[in-house]
């Protein structure tokens, strides 16, 4: 072939240019010369049109300048003041008309009247051109024929120092002035247009003589005909062929070459190590240059006889030519081997792709996902309903949960992600869910079985072009789950034997971590509800705080952290924030037990100090009793605690903490403060006292208690932490504390927290001065009865009259016992909220006792009848004494600060 290339080209040149016809190489050398023409006419035509549009514009512009720069100049508008204003603007435009190389500047009134002009005679005629414009304030320019002739002017306004126009003035130039400029430049362009010309008739000359040489002076009609001849030879024969040169460039390659080599388009021209389809070995052999001879190469899917000879053995060109052919009788058994290793690689891809998490609906996801599009086309996998909650699936293939669905295209007809499905016992899925072995469909438009259970969709699904079918139950631990559906589309083949234990041994794999992942989600959801189950379901109604709050629990599980919300006697309310060290169900726990001994201390009416205290020596007890589980790990290390009590009356707030963080005040005015507590030691250490402090709250103050899962995380420090949460609450003093727990999450927990978090947020409310009624009583027996006078007078005032009578009993047999067996001071004090609180405060702590007399007993049922007559009452020591209370209900017509009405409960034990 190469020698019969050889002669072609050593042709003598005359046998070949017989013909009189113009040579390739003489027709391109007249086809660049008629472009050459046509560009460089083309060009000068625009430059010409482009000059002339510059020198207008220039003209407009230099116009406009000139008009505006007299309009402005200092003493124009004396001189229009002036009785003959013509006299001294007519030098000044002349003067300025020569300096600015205008011809003419025209000074005019509003009306169009000349007060300069180039030519003296033309003064006091109307203006020529359009002024209206220029009198609403603008400027304006425009081509008219004038006393110069055609002229390009512009108008602009003169303003008053009132900013009123009060004159016009335009300047311009004659047209003809404007196109002698261009014509000056007309021999300028022209002549560049030539020499244009002559450098592409002179470069397209070296062109076409390069390509006489190339072309060796033939005709279109031979060139042709050699190439048709050369396509004949290389592109019709069944081996592919290479030629590459002695760079190592691709020269040539035919179509049977492109095939077997599966070579990019723009293969030729490029050098063969830059051909990302060659296999290393028969690179290495192209590259190298040397014979081979039937040598066996792998390219892609195929087996190649590779063979090599040089090109210049019969005097060509430096370089190589190899021809290629296809081994077919090795293509069977390459190809099982490949499956084969697709398979494993398939099955080892599985077994670190599935079971990433403890995620049912995820470890789902992943088989579909590691299976599509390698095994199958579409994927779907469908659980036991009861499987999804953590439970033990029931024993047929009812109530069917499409868990996940995966595959090459988002269009199919398949059930849709998470519709719940009730198989027909002739499916598949129910044969195979029932039984537990696998059911394979090669053709599912003649399984008739599987058209019962939905015959659109299965119609549908057939006519989608899914044409074959793989059911897999999902079993683990002798349990079935579910079912893995393996569908086949692209591939006319249907799903064979073969295919069977690769399916089994991908669903096993995830079968066992769905089973892993449903005892997990069971133990967690117990572990969750039992946890909520500790929480506070409801805040209680009180007045003085508004509150919201928020809990959200970790993603490793539940944990220990518990808030509260406990009113307390005379409309205060204590506000509790905790957190158990430590993770699980044994921290759940002991956080309900924590958090029923505060409701129980609470009840006691103690001082914080005095709370946690109690508190430390319960988690004392408790590490005590569980010395097995602590050894274990599961003990309990301790706990922190914050416990506040806010009076509405007094707007006092008192707090002690036991390691915890601090509080947040965000003030009326928007700035945030953290005061400073004493710390105080965790839970549980024992041996150190705790401290209170006391703090006075303006009304509208927002008090923040949260615990450390909030402001504390591996990736930024605690003071980070600290200082989010001041900009997440500062210089928002009306916010709602709603608002603010969506906000404060929002800036320092955008995802799922890793530990528990739970916020405290109440804005301060104060009882009125109206609402609270106080009396020093004498410390005699006579002031009984003018305190009753005193107290049902008030009792009318607030429209109360229907509580005279009990309010009397009450305060009659509490004052009886404190003149009696108490000491002075003694003060009487009326709460009026949601319901009406009575106290009596004396300077003792001996604490009055609720006893049944006896029938012949002349006293002892004093504090009996309190305890009828009211709703709640109780005892609370001060460090000047105790106060005894009594809380009575309110009418209907009675209010306190949210409203009429009593929404406190009605037991009737005593605080």
């Amino acid at each position: 072939m190469v020698k019969g290339f050889d002669r072609f080209r050593n042709a003598p040149a005359r046998s070949l240019t017989d013909k009189r016809r113009r040579s390739l190489a003489g027709q391109v050398f007249a086809l660049q010369v008629a472009v050459a023409v046509l560009l460089v006419a083309a060009a000068v035509v625009a430059l010409v049109l482009q000059s002339r549009h510059d020198v207008n514009t220039e003209a407009k512009r230099r116009s406009i300048a000139v008009a505006e720069t007299f309009a402005h100049s200092p003493g124009v508008l004396d001189a229009l003041k002036t009785p003959d204003p013509s006299k001294v603007l007519q030098p000044l435009t002349e003067a300025g008309r020569k300096a600015a190389g205008v011809d003419f500047i025209v000074v005019m009134d509003t009306k169009g009247i000349r007060y300069t002009h180039p030519q003296p005679d033309r003064i006091g005629h109307r203006f020529v051109g359009t002024i209206e414009p220029s009198l609403a304030g603008r400027v304006y320019t425009e081509s008219v024929y004038g006393p110069l002739g055609h002229e390009v002017q512009a108008v602009v306004p003169v303003y008053d120092e009132k900013g009123k126009v009060v004159a016009l003035v335009s300047a311009g130039l004659k047209v003809k002035n404007v196109t002698s400029v261009v014509e000056r430049q007309l021999p300028i362009i022209f002549g560049a247009g030539a020499a244009a010309l002559v450098l592409a008739t002179a470069g397209t000359a070296l062109v076409a003589r390069r390509l006489r040489r190339q072309t060796h002076r033939l005709g279109p009609a031979e060139i042709t005909r050699m190439y048709e001849h050369h396509d004949a030879v290389l592109h019709a024969v069944r081996e592919g062929v290479l030629i590459i040169d002695k760079d190592g460039q691709l020269v040539l390659a035919n179509d049977e070459a492109r095939r077997l080599l599966d070579l990019p388009p723009d293969a030729e021209g490029r050098h063969i190590s830059e051909l990302p389809s060659l296999d290393p070995g028969t690179l290495d052999l192209l590259a190298s240059g040397r014979v081979a001879t039937d040598e066996v190469h792998l390219a892609g899917e195929r087996l190649l006889a590779v063979n090599q000879q040089p090109t210049d053995v019969h005097g060509g060109p430096k370089g190589t030519v190899a021809t290629l052919r296809d081994s077919t009788e090795l293509r069977a058994l390459y190809g099982r081997a490949e499956m084969a290793r697709e398979r494993l690689q398939l099955l080892y891809d599985a077994g670190l792709g599935i079971g990433t998490t403890l995620d049912i609906v995820r470890t789902a996801e992943e088989l579909a996902k590691v299976a599509v599009p390698r095994f199958a086309d579409f994927v779907t996998v469908d659980l036991a309903d009861p499987v999804l909650r953590g439970e033990e699936p029931a024993g047929t293939g009812t109530d069917m949960r499409r868990t996940a669905v995966h595959g090459i295209r988002n269009d199919h007809p398949l059930y849709e992600l998470g519709r719940l499905i009730d198989f027909l016992p002739s499916t598949p899925q129910a044969r195979g869910f029932g039984s537990g072995r696998t059911e394979l469909v090669p053709d599912l438009s003649a399984a008739t079985g599987w058209h019962a259970q939905d015959p659109d969709r299965t119609r549908m699904i057939v006519e989608y072009g899914i044409h074959s079918l793989i059911a897999v139950p999902l079993q683990a631990r002798g349990v079935i789950l579910g079912v893995a559906n393996f569908w086949r589309s692209q591939e006319p083949q249907p799903f064979e034997e073969d295919d069977l234990s690769l399916a089994e041994e991908l669903v096993a794999r995830a079968a066992v971590s769905i089973d892993n992942a449903r005892r997990y989600t069971r133990e967690h959801t117990l572990a969750v509800t039992l946890q909520r189950s500790l929480l506070p379901r409801a805040l209680p109604e009180q007045s003085a705080l508004d509150v919201a709050h928020r809990y959200l629990p970790a993603l490793s599980g539940v944990s220990g952290d518990w808030f509260d919300v406990i009113p307390l006697p005379g409309s205060r309310v204590a506000l509790v924030v905790g957190d158990v060290v430590g993770h699980g169900l044994h921290a759940a726990a002991t956080m309900g037990r924590l958090r029923t001994a505060v409701h129980n201390f609470s009840t006691l009416d103690l001082p914080p100090d005095e709370i946690l205290s109690h508190l430390d020596d319960l988690v004392g007890r408790i590490d005590q009793e569980d010395v097995g589980a602590a050894a274990a790990g599961g003990g309990v290390m301790g706990a922190t605690c914050l416990y506040a009590i806010y009076d509405p009356v007094s707007r006092h707030c008192t707090m002690a903490r036991a390691g915890h963080p601090l509080p947040a005040l965000v003030h009326p005015d928007g700035s945030v403060s953290f005061p400073d507590l004493p710390a105080g030691p965790p839970l549980g250490l024992g041996g150190m006292p705790f401290e209170t402090a006391e703090l006075e709250l303006a009304e509208g103050t927002q008090l923040v208690l949260y615990t450390d899962g909030l402001i504390e995380d591996r990736t930024r420090d605690i003071d980070v932490g600290i200082e989010l949460l001041r900009q997440a609450l500062a210089s928002h003093p009306d916010r709602q504390p709603e608002e603010s727990c969506r906000a404060v999450l929002g800036e320092l927990l955008p995802g799922r927290p890793k530990d528990d978090v739970a916020l405290l947020i109440a804005r301060t409310r104060a009882i009125p001065p109206d609402q609270v009624a106080c009396w020093d009583v004498p410390f005699e027996p006579a002031a009984v009865a003018v305190m009753r006078a005193t107290v049902a007078e008030k009792l009318d005032d607030w429209g109360l009259s229907e509580l005279a009578f009990a309010v009397e009993l009450v305060l009659s047999e509490l004052i009886t016992n404190a003149i009696r067996y108490g000491s002075a001071p003694v003060t009487v004090r009326l709460l009026r909220d949601r319901t009406l609180t009575c106290e009596v405060t004396d300077g003792t702590s001996t604490a009055p006792h609720l006893r049944y007399a006896a029938t012949m007993d002349e006293g002892g049922r004093g504090l009996f009848l309190v305890a009828q007559m009211a709703e709640r009452w109780g005892t609370r020591y001060t460090p000047q004494g105790k106060v005894i209370w009594a809380e009575l209900s309110l009418p209907r017509s009675g209010g306190g600060l949210d409203g009429p009405g009593n929404s406190m409960s009605s037991t009737r034990n005593p605080g």
